[in-house]
Order: structure tokens, then sequence, then C-alpha cells
């Protein structure tokens, strides 16, 4: 079973994350949080890459039930767009491991809030 992954910052390196995690058989991200970037910029910046070019693969949106999800290889990956790390559902998507790419929350008492989410 691969590792359920959440991602907090859909910037630069969260994109990244996201990209490799996606050619690994072995990890599978569950979630995105990044309270400033609308969904429909995601699926862009994740889309386009003028570095590593386009997303080898399929992307789409869906907003449902007032969740929204990017559709990445037929894959629903649950979005949030909230400040505060406890504030994130992780639990509730599954989340194994978070990886902090926002660049804010680095030192231990900070990013020990994503535990208050339901992160592992």
């Amino acid at each position: 079973m691969p590792a359920q992954l959440g991602i907090n910052g859909f910037g630069r390196i969260g994109r990244l994350v996201f990209r490799a995690a996606s050619a690994n058989p072995d990890v599978k991200v569950v979630a995105v949080n990044d309270p400033f970037m609308p969904l429909d910029y995601m699926v862009y910046q994740l889309k386009y890459d003028s570095v590593h070019g386009r997303f080898n693969g399929t992307i789409a949106m869906s907003e449902e039930g007032g969740k929204e999800f990017l559709i990445v290889n037929g894959d629903r990956i649950q979005v949030f767009h909230e400040k505060d790390p406890a504030a994130i559902g992780w639990g509730a998507t599954g989340s194994d491991y978070v990886c902090e790419s926002t660049g804010i929350f680095t030192q231990k008492d900070k990013a020990e809030l994503h535990l208050g989410g339901g992160a592992k």
C-alpha cells in the first residue's frame, strides 16, 4: 500500500513534490492545502511548468458538496484553503505524512500543528 501524502503549500516546491510523488508508485497524494491559490489556478500551474514542461497525465477539477478536488490521472485529491495547519483535515483524507512546503512552519512546534489536523 502506498504512503498517503498531504502537501501543504502548492507553490514551486509543493508542485515539484506532487510531480515526484505522482511518478512514484509507493506514494499517493491524497490532499493539497494552499490558502492563497484558487483551484483553477492550481490546475493551470500543475499542468504547465516553465522548467519541467507539461504534466504527463490528465488534470481536471471538481467541486462536490462544498469540497474541492483535483482530479489527476483519475484520482481525486482533496483541496483545502486553510491558513492554520491544525484546521486542515489531513486525518479525514487519510494522510500518513505531510510535506510542509510553505516555508512558514519550519520550526518543530509550528510543524507539529499538522498533527492537530489528523496527520500521523
